[in-house]
């Protein structure tokens, strides 16, 4: 028993660390010795792609990259108890933060996760945020969380909610390429979630994958009336035949910030004689595979022109001509829009 004991009060240094046949397991001495480690990462990479990153556990901005992390703890780590949101930085610019910030509150209040900060200091330290890093194209991405605290299913031990927000260095610009889609066959989520932009995205990402084995860009979702619904991150929508756009409605789906811009700006369309009308109606899967032009509807995008669906073109399986002009209707907003939709970053 004696022997016993002094084995046990012996603490195992790294080389003990590991079975005979496998490979040892580092143990670091100190946090600057990992910080070292994190920083050897950072050094190869030639351009930051995270300039900036905030974090209410820290309680201000970070620039150095070793030290952008999120606790272990953290609920929406280990329970996905979480949501978020995002907001493009163009020219300079953060376009339709606000709309985006005021679905991000009621993603939190139907996640039943409160904010730390009212809102104004969420868009603040948003602003700030964007600030600090200097990029003048991205996107701004960020998160409400249950917070930090143990792993345990209720979230009453956290002290405090979390908030969390990174700025990504990332060029984009106007889709003119279509692109091959599949129906989905992973189960989408129920209205309860999907109408709730939360971190848990398994079966989005389940989603993706499919369609990139099958050669496809992404996927469509049908709900279980037989409507289309949306793609794995983006919303959907047609053109008939008799020049109407229609967007599935958004009772059972993510309400896309684009989409709804979308829908604000197309009847510009109609004004011009290009388009019939504009609405949000139920749409079967032959309603849409019979449409005369398809696209995805989302924020970096702003729409991208779907040509072929399983294996079936939609229309003549070429870019459609009022895809593209409803694309600049939304990428004019996104370069000179309005100042309600556009709001100038203070650099200096």
């Amino acid at each position: 028993m004696a022997s016993c004991d002094a084995s046990a009060d012996k603490k195992p240094d790294a080389s003990e660390i590991g079975n005979a046949g496998d490979s040892k397991v580092h143990v670091f001495s100190s946090s600057s010795e990992l910080l070292d480690k994190l920083h050897e990462k950072w050094s190869s990479v030639k351009k930051q792609p995270y300039p900036a990153m905030y974090s209410s556990v820290f309680g201000g901005i970070i620039l150095d990259p070793a030290m952008m992390v999120i606790p272990i703890d953290d609920h929406m780590v280990h329970r996905g108890h979480g949501v978020f949101d995002t907001a493009i930085i163009l020219d300079g610019c953060l376009y339709e933060l606000d709309v985006h910030l005021d679905r991000f509150l009621r993603s939190a209040s139907n996640a039943k996760i409160s904010s730390p900060f009212p809102q104004s200091t969420l868009r603040s330290i948003l602003i700030q945020l964007t600030v600090a890093s200097q990029c003048k194209k991205g996107t701004l991405r960020y998160w409400l969380s249950a917070g930090p605290g143990d792993f345990l299913l209720s979230p009453a031990g956290c002290p405090t909610s979390a908030f969390y927000a990174v700025v990504i260095d990332e060029d984009f610009s106007q889709c003119k390429e279509g692109v091959k889609v599949i129906t989905s066959t992973i189960p989408m989520k129920s209205p309860l979630f999907a109408t709730v932009k939360n971190v848990n995205y398994l079966p989005n990402v389940l989603s993706k994958l499919e369609a990139e084995e099958q050669g496809a860009f992404a996927s469509v979702w049908v709900d279980d009336e037989g409507y289309i619904a949306e793609g794995p991150n983006v919303n959907v929508a047609f053109v008939t035949h008799k020049k109407e756009l229609i967007l599935p409605v958004f009772d059972k789906i993510l309400s896309g910030c684009t989409a709804k811009r979308l829908l604000q700006l197309a009847p510009k369309l109609v004004e011009q004689g290009l388009l019939k009308s504009v609405k949000t109606a139920n749409i079967t899967v032959e309603e849409a595979k019979g449409a005369a032009e398809m696209m995805y509807v989302g924020s970096t995008l702003p729409l991208l022109p779907i040509i072929m669906w399983d294996d079936q073109p939609i229309g003549d399986g070429k870019v459609g001509e009022l895809t593209m002009a409803l694309s600049d209707l939304v990428w004019e907003d996104m370069v000179a829009g309005p100042e309600t939709q556009r709001l100038h970053v203070p650099y200096a």
